[in-house]
Formats: structure tokens, C-alpha cells, sequence
């Protein structure tokens, strides 16, 4: 993968939703939960007011509705500034 984030974004691998079945129904992956944790892939350099305080390699939540999803190699990531990140587990 050849992509750097600028400034305070994160480029964050979201990990798989989780499989529920409920009495043998299988849910469609439109119906699923949108998993809220990952794994930070690439980040930026941060700015003057805002020092990158993540690495690659921290497993992070992150809000619902954070970032903006996109697909690079057949794989989704999610690209969102280092404020959206909630917590680093």
C-alpha cells in the first residue's frame, strides 16, 4: 500500500464485523453493526496545535460516524482525523 495521511488524519483498517446469527436467521452485511475498532495502518505528521500522539500498529476506538471510508487493494479503510479517535485499547 503506498498512501501517507496528511497532517493529523489516521489511515485505520476497521476490523471485521462480528457474525450473529438469531434462530438459524443468517443478517445481511447492510443489517450488520459497523464495527467501532481497528487497527491504525499509516499517520500523518500531526500539526503545530496538535502533536500525532498514535503509531502503526495501535488498536483504537473511534466514533460511530468518524472518517470517511474508502477501498484501496480490494480492502475498506477508514481515513479520519486523530480527533475522532475516541481511545486506544
Amino acid at each position: 500500500m503506498n498512501i501517507k495521511p496528511l497532517a493529523d488524519r489516521v489511515l485505520i483498517r476497521p476490523a471485521a464485523a462480528e457474525e450473529k446469527t438469531v434462530s438459524g436467521i443468517i443478517i445481511p452485511d447492510s443489517a450488520k453493526e459497523k464495527p467501532l475498532k481497528g487497527e491504525v495502518v499509516a499517520v500523518g505528521n500531526g500539526t503545530k496545535e496538535e502533536e500525532m500522539v498514535l503509531k502503526q500498529g495501535d488498536l483504537v476506538l473511534y466514533g460511530k460516524y468518524a472518517g470517511t471510508e474508502i477501498e484501496l487493494d480490494g480492502e475498506k479503510y477508514i481515513i479520519m482525523r486523530q480527533s475522532d479517535i475516541l481511545a486506544i485499547i
